[in-house]
Order: structure tokens, then sequence, then C-alpha cells
């Protein structure tokens, strides 16, 4: 079934008109006469319509009630440094796909990517619109928050709200992150977890030793892992295990 996002309110309305990106994005869609849609607005409400189509476009008319997808429990950030051209917007899709409640982009000493302070807002906005489209395909209710880029100074208070890991060479070596997550299993559970992916070119000294004062250090595997890689396992891995609780 195809998926529009919408504001809040037109779910309210029997039949309502579509905002100008929707209404072109359902043209190019081409549905059939009594075709259903679904309209969502990224904050846990969606909506079934039939529709009308006739030459003067296509008219909405409610099929179903509107239902609520209930919040998760649970929280779990991606802070990331930001990775080069179609790497990072491939890192926003997948991490929204698998479910993230919140995206940090990061500019640390060695990330390639600089974001000048007068970017970041239209940065923000590009990346938003990803979100968005990745939500709209992958059937989420909960379009994910995502964050204004950040420095690594900047980014380092927004750790210290979470339980955070971070993929790390250490010495000694870190242990796996499932093996981490197991052992708090069976502490009072952390309601916020996150996880903290480098650069290219890792992390400088200084950051990865301001890191491991406030997150806990883990391993991603034997193998290197590219950046964009490393946060979607890492995303995948504290899903797997918050989905199974």
């Amino acid at each position: 079934m195809h998926r529009l996002l919408v504001p809040s309110e037109q779910l309210a309305s029997d039949s309502p008109v579509l905002p100008k990106e929707a209404a072109n994005h359902l043209k190019v869609l081409r549905p059939k006469d009594g075709e259903e849609i679904e309209l969502f607005d990224g904050c846990g409400k969606s909506r079934r319509f039939s529709v009308g189509v006739s030459g003067k476009g296509f008219r909405l008319a409610a099929s179903a009630p509107t239902c609520t997808a209930p919040r998760a429990p649970w929280t779990l950030a991606l802070f990331a440094c930001v990775t080069k051209g179609s790497r990072w917007d491939w890192t926003i899709e997948k991490a929204t796909e698998l479910g993230v409640t919140r995206i940090v982009p990061v500019v640390s000493a060695r990330t390639i990517v600089r974001i000048g302070a007068d970017e970041r807002e239209a940065k923000r906005a590009r990346w938003i619109r990803i979100a968005e489209d990745a939500a709209r395909q992958s059937d989420a209710k909960w379009i994910p928050e995502v964050h204004e880029p950040v420095s690594f100074a900047e980014s380092l208070p927004l750790v210290r709200e979470t339980t955070c890991f971070v993929g790390a060479l250490t010495n000694p070596p870190p242990r796996p992150l499932l093996q981490e997550l197991i052992d708090i299993h069976h502490s009072p559970f952390p309601d916020s977890l996150s996880i903290y992916v480098g650069p290219e070119g890792d992390f400088s000294p200084e950051e990865l030793a301001a890191l491991v004062e406030i997150a806990t250090p883990v391993s991603f595997g034997s193998t290197i892992l590219r950046a964009e890689t490393a946060a979607i396992y890492g995303v995948s891995v504290l899903k797997s295990f918050l989905d199974c609780r």
C-alpha cells in the first residue's frame, strides 16, 4: 500500500486536502479509482483512505479510523561522524528503517566533511527529508529526530544523557557489543541507549579519551568496517536486543 506523509491535522478529516508535496507524490503514483492509500504523520498516527480518480484530480475518502502506534518504551540514538556524499544519506535511510529514535550527525577532528555554522540548518532540513522518505517506504510510524550537525565537543553532553557504546580500538581490546548488552540485561536496564561511530580516519586520541570516560568501548567484530557499515552494524545489534526484551 502506498503511504504519504501529511500534517497530523489532515488525519482528522474524512476528506483531507493533501499538501503540495504529498499531492505531487500521489500524482506520480497514479493510483486507480478506489485504491486505498495510507496517510501518516510520522508521530505514530496513520489512517487509510480510498482514492477517487476524476478528470479534476484525486479525491480522498476515509475508509478506516485513525490508528495510533504507541512510542517504544526506550530510545535509541545514533551518534555518527558525517561521511562523504551518498554514504551519509544511506546511513540516515537505513538507521530510520531500523527504528532509531534520534540521529546526531557529528563533525569530529578527522571528519572529512566539514559543515559551517551557516550550513547546519539547511543540511538538517535535507536529512529530515531523507528520514521522512525512508519512514514512508519502510512502514515506520515514527520518524526519528534528526539533530542539526554538531562538533565533537557539542556531542558529549548529549552522550551523557544516554547509556552509550562507542565502537573503538582500545588497549586492552574491548568486548563485543552484544556481550556488553547481555551483561547489563540483568541489571536495571536503561531506557535510553546509543551507539557512537567515528569517522573514516577514526577518532583522535583526545576524542577517544573523552569518549571512554562517558561511554563503553565495544568491538564490532574481527574485520575492519567502513564508518557507515559500523553505524548500521551497531544500530542493528542494539535494536535486535531491544526487540527481544
